[in-house]
């Protein structure tokens, strides 16, 4: 949630860490500070709110310096204000620190700080560790010393970094659990660190990753990295290919929309150098999957949190009729606390946009322990996820700063179908003429995207009729029934509208309630093997008077006359229909979330990427 930019170099440290919050802004924040160090004295400015109100603060009272932090702060401990905005400054002033994470002994080490006589200046559990780096160094620690030593006090996963008075030519980074990543940039006579690549994305591309119970200490023109137990680390040199230019909006009104259209590009890309439409072969090379790895799985585990569990739903769908492997969907909130029954036969598949997201984490961490085969798929080369797994597949997808996902809902929904394809040709469940003909369908695909993608003002117009609403039914069949799922979130995260899904052949056990002229319902009724079921769903909640909107593939000339409006989407194969229908709903919700005024790249109490229980 939170973001961290550090610089240290010759340059002035304060425009590159404006900016690089500026790029970390899509991950949620509610306020926003920096610090430097000139002529050996720490200065701070911070202010409540939007960064706009942290750049005007810093232009009515500048500062500089050849070294800075800065920070986006979501608020779990004390109130949204000033004085618990980051970064914090301990008592001495040799010391200040930026943090994600939760320390969850704060209470005990605060009255332990309390009892020493310390004057404590915020509400935050982040001050207690900067106070405690400065009762070290006051005992003749050295800084770094001073910074492992404390988090050996320290409880719960944390992400830091720190800069002093005292050694004010090196910025110390640490991580303790999963609290978020931390990423080394390798410039020019200059180093940059920051919690997520898009920050520093404009000075370089060459970066490292900090892992989980390790320390960094970043100087001008190098870096070292050790455990907090003092091992050296010889970390992996990394570069990344996006280009910070895809992380601007362009001709389009948000990031949002900019991404929704995007997806020609991002399946495009997905698809590219994995698929041999002549030979009719899937690849999937980082994945290391073996025929005789393969069959030896005998149930796959997906899971992932909000929209990245849904992709898993439709996973399942997938998997389960091409590769005839058993899947489970669990929410990867709940896996850990769950007891689960997994073994060396069980691969569990985590999903997530940024491979950070710390349930998702923690998922993994607990399957590994159990014995577990760990796969992932990540949009961010280099995250936690893709570290921790023994096989992966990229998304593709290119930075995503909407919070709200899009096309890192529709690129895994693509990864997905070539990991069935994949593991059903290992197992021996897929000829090769059925191998052929699934990939052929795939080829149709981002240019049906982009007619669907053309039809934008006819959804808008659908909008408009809707954009009053209060509440809404969404409905869905089969692999169409995860589909409901999401366009019911997206709904929800952007327009604030409430909405609720179901399965459509649950509506009549319940929802069916509360359907009358004031509930839309939207349903997706194309043309599957579910679709007569889908009919019958919508005479029943058509005979109660709801406004029905159905998704529905061209040419379908019996849906007109059962709803009152169509969102049509190009015929293609059934198993990558999810693909379109999702995208269709996602225009719909950001049409009615921006006719209803919304901020619809970041929405309220929402957060791009979830690094926090």
């Amino acid at each position: 949630m939170c973001g961290i930019v550090a610089y240290i170099g010759a340059k002035d440290a304060t425009p590159i860490i404006l900016h690089g919050l500026k790029r970390l802004e899509y991950r949620g924040y509610d306020s926003a500070g920096m610090a430097t160090i000139q002529d050996g004295q720490i200065n701070i400015r911070r202010d409540v709110g939007k960064l706009a109100r942290l750049q005007n603060l810093v232009s009515e009272q500048p500062l500089s310096g050849n070294i800075g932090i800065g920070h986006t702060r979501w608020a779990t401990h004390g109130e949204p204000n000033e004085r618990n905005a980051h970064p914090h400054m301990g008592a001495t002033g040799e010391v200040v620190i930026v943090h994600n994470g939760i320390v969850e002994n704060y209470i005990s080490l605060r009255e332990q700080l309390l009892s020493a006589g310390v004057t404590l200046k915020s509400d935050t559990d982040s001050e207690v560790i900067v106070h405690l780096v400065e009762q070290y160094m006051a005992a003749g620690y050295p800084f770094k010393d001073a910074v492992g030593h404390t988090i050996g006090e320290l409880q719960g996963a944390s992400a830091m970094v720190l800069i002093s008075t005292q050694e004010p030519d090196r910025i110390i980074a640490a991580r303790v659990g999963n609290a978020g990543g931390i990423a080394i940039g390798i410039g020019d006579d200059e180093m940059f660190v920051a919690s997520d690549m898009p920050a520093i994305l404009d000075h370089t591309r060459r970066m490292a990753f900090l892992e989980p119970g390790c320390m960094a200490v970043v100087s001008q023109n190098d870096f070292s990295i050790q455990t907090l137990s003092g091992e050296s680390v010889s970390p992996e040199l990394h570069t990344i290919p996006w280009d910070p230019v895809a992380a601007e909006k362009g001709e389009y009104r948000h990031f949002m929309q900019k991404e929704i259209h995007e997806q020609v590009r991002a399946i495009t890309d997905t698809i590219s150098g994995r698929v041999d439409f002549s030979a009719g072969a899937v690849f999937l090379p980082d994945l290391h999957l073996t025929e005789a790895t393969a069959r030896t799985i005998n149930r796959i585990v997906i899971t992932g949190c909000g929209t990245a569990s849904h992709a898993g739903m439709v996973g399942k769908v997938l998997i389960e009729a091409l590769a005839r492997v058993p899947v489970e969907v669990s929410i990867a909130s709940e896996f850990r606390y769950a007891d689960p029954i997994v073994d060396e036969n069980t691969v569990l598949l985590a999903i997530s946009q940024s491979g950070e997201t710390a349930d998702t984490l923690a998922a993994m961490a607990e399957g590994g322990e159990r014995g577990a085969t760990l796969w992932s798929i990540v949009n961010v080369i280099g995250s936690q996820a893709m570290r921790m797994a023994a096989g992966f597949i990229p998304m593709q997808a290119g930075p995503e700063i909407g919070v709200a996902s899009t096309k890192a809902f529709t690129t895994p929904l693509v990864d997905l179908y070539l990991l069935a394809i994949l593991l059903g040709k290992l197992r021996g469940e897929l000829d090769n003429e059925r191998v052929l003909q699934l990939v052929k369908e795939l080829a149709r695909l981002p240019q049906q995207v982009g007619t669907l993608l053309d039809r934008e003002p006819q959804i808008k117009r659908v909008a408009r009729t809707l954009m009053n609403m209060q509440h809404c039914l969404y409905l869905g069949r089969g692999i169409q029934m995860p589909i409901a799922y999401e366009g019911a979130l997206k709904l929800k995260e952007i327009s604030y509208i409430h909405a609720e899904a179901y399965p459509a052949g649950e509506m009549k056990h319940g929802p069916i309630a509360l359907i009358d002229r004031d509930m839309p319902v939207v349903a997706i009724v194309t043309r599957t093997r579910w679709y007569d079921k889908m009919i019958s769903q919508l005479q029943q909640a058509r005979a109660r008077g709801a406004p029905i909107v159905a998704v529905a593939t061209d040419g379908d000339e019996r849906i007109e006359e059962l709803v009152d409006h169509v969102l049509w989407v190009p015929d293609c194969s059934w198993m990558l229909s999810p693909v379109l229908t999702t995208i269709a709903l996602q225009l719909l919700a950001y049409h009615i979330a921006v006719l209803r005024g919304c901020d619809v790249d970041q929405p309220r109490n929402l957060a791009k990427s979830v690094t926090v229980e």
